[in-house]
């Protein structure tokens, strides 16, 4: 049986041109599953093959696990202090091994056997094409659909296959059999039972990479694609900086007469691309990415993340776009939170603003509203400012003289510090389960605090915009946050 044995491994190896340990691996499996289920699908089996003579060992396995965690599998697992008595320097996560009876070839049932091969085999030949697929570096897969799957779309490329979800096709798209399809690779399902290649056509980086193929600047390393956002099928927006100052960023994307921007274009189901020029002046690159808007003026929070971008009347509506499309988008592009307004709208709100600091400096600070006002001028919007910013600086103020300025410091680190304490006593009405929560930090923990959030379940309770505007976190993490603080209603 073990020359047999030997025999059948070559043949196989050699039909289906696989490496021989490939074809004794599966071989192996095969074995270790039939001895599983003679002593119980629980147990751990693993059965080791000589290659030269064909015998074989078969071999019982605990999993080595720390004291405290327990038993989860009784019939494969050993606590660490059980197995320290049998191996004295074995560590958590390695395995106690007993040797057992082999079970004789003949019991296992050859075709059982045979199709656990060849199941072997062919996993191992896709995992084969896979990798020697992925090692050309390829971003951008070339195929023809296949077939239909479940909605998804299944596009073959030569003997590999990719799957292209329905949720990632570029909106009112519809692929037939035979159709010719490009798709950015967007990644690899290792778990996958069918195409392991995920595809997207919705997704930026397959506008980047198709702009990469069109424009030979970009490879060559003389331009680069900064960002890029997509509203697939409709619009998008890049945004592109030039390393060389003889090559113009914008024009060189759109091309002679257009031709290389309607290349992606006609790739893209006729989606209009705005290209950008990005800036490290975070202002400049927004009121870029709001383009065709013209922009009157910008305020940037930089603690929140956000600004403000005043426009007038008659470029309020292209500055928000069809349904918010050119504002959201420019946010995407730019990784900031924008607000369109009217400089009515900005008059109000800065009054607003305005109002509330000098209610604090008059309050904390125990001032009359003119100081408040002669501080706010001066750009001052924070007791923090007040306190800290340098001594000289605040002495440029007229009006002010030394001792001026040193007893407002003193009053503002005063009420800083009667703040905190304040703040830390609300800081202990939150819930320890709160305080625990995964992404929440002191800083978070306090501003919850003051808004009287003092649970998870408070926290699950609210809107994403509420818990941006209390903790000035930006919408991803807001979302992430109330998502993590409602997990436990579903456990």
């Amino acid at each position: 049986m073990n020359r047999e044995m030997l025999m059948l491994v070559d043949a196989i190896s050699r039909e289906k041109s696989v490496d021989r340990d490939v074809v004794f691996a599966a071989v192996e499996s095969a074995l270790a599953s039939a001895t599983k289920k003679l002593h119980g699908g629980e147990v751990d089996i693993r059965v080791a093959i000589d290659r030269d003579t064909g015998e074989y060992e078969t071999f019982r396995r605990w999993h080595v696990v720390p004291d405290e965690a327990g038993l989860q599998i009784p019939d494969a697992e050993i606590l660490l202090f059980e197995a320290k008595e049998q191996i004295p320097d074995i560590e958590v996560d390695d395995h106690i091994e007993e040797g057992m009876e082999s079970v004789p070839i003949g019991r296992i049932g050859a075709q059982a056997a045979k199709q656990v091969i060849l199941q072997k085999i062919r996993d191992a030949e896709r995992e084969q094409l896979l990798n020697d697929f992925l090692s050309r570096g390829e971003k951008i897969f070339v195929g023809t659909v296949k077939r239909l799957d479940k909605g998804d779309v299944i596009v073959e490329s030569g003997r590999i296959e990719g799957r292209l979800k329905r949720s990632e096709m570029i909106s009112k798209e519809n692929l037939r059999s035979g159709d010719r399809v490009r798709a950015f690779i967007a990644g690899i399902d290792t778990a996958a039972r069918g195409p392991q290649i995920m595809l997207s056509r919705s997704a930026p980086g397959f506008m980047v990479e198709l702009f990469a193929q069109e424009v030979p600047e970009i490879e060559q390393g003389l331009l680069e694609i900064k960002s890029c956002a997509r509203d697939s099928g409709s619009r998008a927006k890049i945004a592109v900086i030039s390393h060389d100052k003889r090559v113009d960023p914008i024009g060189t994307c759109v091309g002679v007469r257009g031709s290389r921007v309607t290349a992606v274009t006609n790739e893209l189901a006729g989606e209009r691309v705005d290209i950008v020029l990005w800036s490290e002046d975070p202002a400049q690159f927004v009121i870029g990415a709001l383009a065709p808007a013209n922009v009157q003026s910008i305020v940037v929070d930089e603690e929140k993340h956000a600004m403000d971008v005043v426009v007038d009347e008659e470029n309020l509506a292209i500055a928000i776009g069809r349904g918010g499309q050119n504002v959201r988008l420019a946010s995407e592009l730019t990784g900031w939170r924008i607000n369109i307004m009217t400089a009515e709208e900005s008059a109000a709100k800065q009054a607003e603003e305005s109002g509330s600091i000098r209610k604090l400096f008059v309050d904390k600070l125990d001032v009359d509203a003119e100081v408040a006002d002669l501080l706010i001028d001066e750009g001052f919007t924070s007791l923090e400012e007040v306190a800290y910013v340098p001594l000289q600086e605040m002495l440029e103020i007229e009006g002010f003289d030394e001792d001026t300025v040193t007893e407002l410091r003193n009053r503002a680190k005063d009420a800083l510090l009667t703040m905190e304490i304040a703040r830390e006593e609300k800081v202990d009405e939150v819930s320890q389960d709160l305080r625990d929560l995964e992404g929440l930090n002191h800083d978070v923990i306090g501003k919850l605090a003051d808004g009287g959030i003092h649970t998870r379940d408070d926290l699950a309770d609210l809107a994403v915009d509420e818990l941006v505007e209390m903790t000035g976190v930006d919408e991803a993490q807001a979302k992430a946050l109330i998502m993590k603080a409602r997990e436990h209603w579903f456990n």
